[in-house]
C-alpha cells in the first residue's frame, strides 16, 4: 500500500489540506475551508470597531481548518489514517498571536474577548507602523549590523513591531500573555503539545539570525525598558530548522485531524517558502513569485548580499545550504477585489453574469482586448502599501491618465500593469545589487488561472515566466516536508531536495515576452519609477498627509 503525507497551508482567507502520494507524487484529494470570522479589519466577533490599519483573525478558525479539511480529504480518496506518515504546516507570516504557557489565546479567555490586543495579528496588520518606524530610527542612530539584512528597514508587518505596539498600548495584556507566537508555531503547538519555534519566521520576520541570534538585549532596552527581555520573557532562542521533526501528533492532535496519534509533524513554515521544493526549485538564481492577495519573492543565493528593501537574507531560511532571499508586495489580489467590488458599474455584473462568468472573468476579457499603452493610464501598486523595495505601509494607491472616457477594464488592466511594474522594480533591485536571477517562475491562484496578467508580467520584466503545475504550490510543499519529517524509513525521502526532484513539477506551457509589447511596456515603466521615487522617496509625502489627515491629527 501507498505511504501519504499531508500539507495544510493556511492563507489569509481560507486553509486548505492536500493530500500527497509518497509513491506516484500524486495530488490525490484537496479540502478547502474559508476561515469562519475572515480577516476582522472592522470590528471583532462582539462588534468591538477595530481602528485604520487593523487586521486580525481568530485563532479558532485555524482549527476548524484542521478538524474539516484532514477528515475530508482522507474521505475523498479512501485513504485510512495509518497511512498517512508525515503532516506539514505553512502559514501567511507574520501572522501572531499572544497566548498562554498552555497554549490558549488571550482572546478564547472571555476577559479578553473584546479587546483587539488579544486577537491574532494577521500578516497585514499596519497599525504598528509608528512603532517600526520608531524601531528603524533608533537601529540606524545605534548602527546596528542587523539592519542591512533587511534591507535597511524593519516592517510594521513584522513580529518585533507588533508585539511593542502591544507593550505600548495595552501593558496590562503585554504583562499577562506568557508568550508572543507565530500562528503557524502555535498550529504545531495544538498538534504536538509543545511549543517549537522555526527559523524561517524568525529569521525573515522576527530579526533572528542563525550566526548572530537576536539583537542585543540592550537594544530592545533602548525601545523601552520593559521591552529589554522580550525575547527571553516572550519568544524563544530555541530555533529549530525547517524539514526537521517538530514532533508527533498527541492524543489531542490525532484527535482535532483524525489522523494516528504519533504521526510525524514537520516544523511550521511560511506558505511562500514551502512553495519553492513545490516548483522544483533547488538551486539559486531562480526567482519564485507567489501570487495571491499578496505577492511574495523568494530566492535562493550562494552568497549574502545586501539588497535595499528586501524583506531578509536568512541563513537555511528556505532550503538548507542556501541564502533565502525574501521580498514582495502587499497589494496583488487585494486591490483587484478592491476594484471589482467599488468600481465596477452595476451593468458590468449583469452582463458577466449574462455570460456566466465570474466579474474577474469578464474584465478580464475586455482587458486582454486592450493594446499595451492604449489605456493612457499608469497606476502605483501601494493601495496596501509598499512592501519591497520601499518598506513602507504608509504608502497608497495612485491612478494617473483618467478622464470622463475611461473604463473599467482599462483602469483594471493598469492595476495588473502596476503590479507587473512592481515586480521589476523588486527584480532589478535585487541584480543590480549582486544577487542574479535568470529564470522567473510564478504559483499561486492567479498564476495558475490567468494567462493575460502572466503575458503582462513575462512583457514587463523582459523575461520568460514558468508556472507551477500544482494550483495548491504551499500544501505540496508542506507535505513534502511533512514526508521529510516522517524520515526515509517511513516516506522513503531523506531530504527535501530528494523529494523535491522528484515531485516539484512545473507546466509545459512558458510566458515568453512579446518584443512590441516589452518596447511599450518599457517606456511605461520609465514613468512608473518617476511615480515610484517621486512618491515614495520622500519627494513629495502627499500620501502620508492625507493618510494624517484622515485620521484626525
Amino acid at each position: 500500500m501507498p505511504k501519504y503525507s499531508i500539507g495544510v497551508d493556511y492563507g489569509t482567507l481560507s486553509g486548505r489540506a492536500l493530500l500527497l502520494n509518497l509513491e506516484t507524487g500524486e495530488e490525490v484529494a484537496v479540502a478547502i475551508k474559508p476561515y469562519t470570522h475572515g480577516v476582522m479589519d472592522d470590528k471583532l466577533p462582539d462588534g468591538t470597531k477595530l481602528e485604520n490599519d487593523w487586521a486580525l483573525q481568530h485563532p479558532g478558525d485555524y482549527l476548524e481548518v484542521l478538524q474539516e479539511t484532514i477528515p475530508e480529504i482522507l474521505k475523498k480518496a479512501n485513504v485510512k489514517a495509518e497511512d498517512v506518515v508525515g503532516l506539514g504546516i505553512d502559514f501567511t507570516a507574520c501572522t501572531i498571536m499572544p497566548i498562554y504557557k498552555d497554549g490558549q489565546p488571550l482572546c478564547m479567555k472571555d476577559k479578553y474577548k473584546s479587546n483587539p490586543h488579544s486577537y491574532v495579528k494577521l500578516w497585514k496588520h499596519h497599525a504598528a507602523q509608528e512603532y517600526a518606524n520608531r524601531l528603524n530610527k533608533v537601529a540606524r542612530e545605534r548602527k546596528e549590523s542587523f539592519l542591512a539584512r533587511y534591507g535597511g528597514k524593519i516592517s510594521s508587518e513584522w513580529a518585533i513591531a507588533k508585539a511593542w505596539q502591544v507593550l505600548e498600548e495595552d501593558e496590562s495584556l503585554y504583562q499577562e500573555m506568557d508568550l508572543f507566537i507565530e500562528a503557524t508555531d502555535w498550529v504545531i503547538m495544538q498538534l504536538t503539545g509543545k511549543e517549537t519555534r522555526n527559523c524561517c519566521t524568525a529569521g525573515y520576520k522576527a530579526i533572528w539570525s542563525k550566526r548572530e541570534g537576536y539583537p542585543s538585549n540592550d537594544f530592545f532596552k533602548s525601545l523601552n525598558p520593559k521591552f529589554e527581555h522580550v525575547i527571553d520573557e516572550k519568544f524563544s532562542r530555541d530555533i529549530l530548522p525547517v524539514g526537521s521533526k517538530a514532533g508527533e501528533l498527541t492524543e489531542e492532535g490525532a484527535k482535532l485531524t483524525g489522523l494516528q496519534q504519533g504521526t510525524a509533524v514537520a516544523v511550521g513554515n511560511v506558505d511562500a517558502h514551502v512553495s519553492i521544493p513545490a516548483v522544483g526549485i533547488t538551486e539559486s538564481e531562480k526567482l519564485l513569485m507567489i501570487i495571491g492577495t499578496s505577492t511574495c519573492h523568494i530566492l535562493l543565493g550562494e552568497n549574502e548580499r545586501i539588497v535595499p528593501g528586501m524583506c531578509g537574507v536568512v541563513e537555511d531560511g528556505v532550503l538548507p545550504g542556501y541564502l533565502g532571499y525574501e521580498a514582495g508586495q502587499s497589494c496583488v489580489g487585494d486591490h483587484f477585489e478592491w476594484f471589482i467590488n467599488n468600481c465596477v458599474p452595476k451593468h458590468y455584473h449583469e452582463e458577466s453574469l449574462k455570460q456566466g462568468k465570474n466579474i474577474h472573468e469578464y474584465l478580464t476579457e475586455k482587458a486582454n482586448k486592450l493594446k499595451a499603452g492604449e489605456s493612457g493610464l499608469l497606476a502605483l501598486d501601494w493601495w496596501n502599501g509598499n512592501r519591497s523595495v520601499l518598506v513602507d505601509t504608509d504608502l497608497t494607491g495612485l491612478f494617473i491618465g483618467c478622464n470622463l472616457q475611461t473604463r473599467p477594464e482599462e483602469m483594471y488592466r493598469a492595476l495588473i500593469e502596476a503590479t507587473a511594474y512592481g515586480n521589476r522594480m523588486i527584480i532589478e533591485t535585487f541584480i543590480e545589487n549582486g544577487v542574479p536571477i535568470k529564470e522567473l517562475y510564478a504559483a499561486g491562484g492567479i498564476a495558475e488561472k490567468n494567462d493575460m496578467m502572466m503575458q503582462i508580467y513575462a512583457d514587463v520584466a523582459n523575461m520568460e515566466i514558468r508556472i507551477s503545475d500544482s494550483p495548491h504550490a504551499p500544501a505540496l510543499g508542506s507535505a513534502m516536508f511533512g514526508a521529510v519529517a516522517a524520515g526515509k524509513e517511513n516516506s522513503g525521502f531523506e531530504s527535501i531536495f530528494e523529494i523535491s526532484n522528484k515531485f516539484g513539477k512545473i507546466k509545459e506551457k512558458v510566458y515568453k515576452p512579446i518584443k512590441e509589447n516589452v518596447e511599450t511596456y518599457d517606456l511605461l515603466y520609465k514613468e512608473y519609477v518617476k511615480l515610484h521615487d517621486y512618491f515614495g522617496r520622500g519627494k513629495n509625502n502627499v500620501m502620508k498627509i492625507l493618510k494624517k489627515i484622515k485620521q484626525g491629527e
